[in-house]
Parts: C-alpha cells; sequence; structure tokens
C-alpha cells in the first residue's frame, strides 16, 4: 500500500463517524487496511486511535470468516509487539485484541486466555502502567460482549489487584471491568475507591468520556448489586 492511501485511511479515522469509517474500510480487502490500522494505534490524535482499535474488531473478524490462519497471524503480531524482545511497546495491543475479541467469539476461545495472562505475574505480565491501562480496557470490551469466557478463566481474581494501582486510569478501568464481571468479591475494594476524585478520560460504546475513578466505582457496584 502507498503512502497516499495510508494518509487516506488515517484521515478517514479522524472522521466523527465511526459508523461510516467501518462501512468503508469494510469494502476493501484486510491486506489493504490492517497494517494502516495497525500503524494508526501509535497517533498522538485519540479520535484517529480509537477509531483503528474500534475498526480493526470487524476488519479482523470478517478476515477470520474467510481465512482464520490469517486472522491468527493477525493476533500473533499483537501478542509479539507486546514480547520484550520485540524491541517495542506494543501501544494499542491489548485494547485491539479485546476489540478483535468481542467481534469474533472463535478469536476469542483461542485467544482469551492471553489476555488473562497478561494481567498474571505467573504469565506474560504487563509492567508499563499504559498498556496495564490498555489491557483493562480490553479486558472489559470483551466482558462487554462475552463475559463467560473471562469468568471461565477466573479473570476477576487478577483483576482485584489492579483497584490498589497507583495510577488513577487502571484503577478506574479495573473497576469498571469488575462491575461487568459482577464480581462480589471486589466491593470492599469498589467502596474504598468511591471517594477517589481522579479523572478518568476512557472510550465508551465508541465515544469519549470523562469521570472520575469514584464515579467509575460506583458504577460498578450498582452493576454488581443489581446482579445479586
Amino acid at each position: 500500500m502507498g503512502i497516499q492511501e495510508k494518509r487516506r485511511i488515517s484521515k478517514l479515522l479522524g472522521s466523527s463517524d465511526i459508523e461510516a469509517v467501518i462501512q468503508e474500510l469494510r469494502q476493501l480487502p484486510p491486506a489493504r487496511v490492517i497494517n494502516p490500522l495497525i500503524g494508526s494505534l501509535c497517533s498522538n490524535d485519540e479520535t484517529v486511535r480509537w477509531h483503528a482499535i474500534t475498526t480493526l474488531g470487524p476488519v479482523v473478524a470478517a478476515l477470520a470468516d474467510r481465512d482464520m490462519e490469517a486472522a491468527r497471524v493477525v493476533m500473533r503480531r499483537f501478542m509479539w509487539s507486546l514480547n520484550d524482545e520485540s524491541g517495542g511497546i506494543g501501544w494499542g495491543a491489548p485494547e485491539a485484541m479485546g476489540e478483535i475479541m468481542a467481534c469474533h467469539d472463535a478469536l476469542a476461545q483461542e485467544y482469551g486466555h492471553i489476555l488473562v495472562a497478561y494481567m498474571r505475574e505467573d504469565g506474560f505480565f504487563l509492567e508499563l502502567e499504559m498498556l496495564q491501562s490498555g489491557l483493562m480496557w480490553g479486558l472489559g470490551r470483551l466482558a462487554q460482549a462475552r463475559v463467560s469466557l473471562l469468568l471461565e478463566r477466573k479473570a476477576a481474581t487478577y483483576l482485584l489487584p489492579y483497584l490498589q494501582s497507583a495510577d488513577a486510569v487502571v484503577r478506574g478501568l479495573a473497576a469498571w471491568t469488575l462491575g461487568l464481571l459482577h464480581e462480589k468479591e471486589a466491593v470492599p475494594g469498589l467502596e474504598h475507591l468511591l471517594p477517589d476524585p481522579a479523572q478518568v478520560r476512557h472510550y465508551l460504546n465508541r465515544t469519549f468520556v470523562d469521570e472520575t475513578v469514584g464515579s467509575l466505582a460506583e458504577k460498578a457496584l450498582a452493576n454488581i448489586k443489581k446482579e445479586a
């Protein structure tokens, strides 16, 4: 793909109409759009970055329906980017993996345990808080679509310590995800966060939302109590 085409896709991702973006890019062969989408995960423009994450979901899901092995290559590419040996940092990889798995059940069944393992110190633990916040979002996005899968893999057990993170985004998104998992053991930790005034900007249901950690904890508690 030429530079002009990459720039065109990047400009398209900056549009406010994400549904139109997805529809247009799904008309193109996945091989033409996946690399520019992955490249856009490092964009300084939050709209471009999050629209790339959102678009990767249906694009890679459609690819998996036609060629599962090609979709596995994409997932392994994200995993490699998070490996210390890759020499990179893997910006956006946990979020993209979560979005893709939310969009495709077979990929979720195959790679869901990897996302959980990124929380585990005896697994593929991610040390950087910026990556941890992306991981919390990816797990939350997967929980929105396939909560039973994360429950089967005991994700909540590994999420609980993140409520005590020094990073506001990490603890706020951990609270959000635990609420989606209806995890009763999280109640004391969530109650402790209720007075937390730290601001969190996150991407929820394809729009940007600004709220406090305390607000996220309050909503998570409401979800847990509603389920009970």
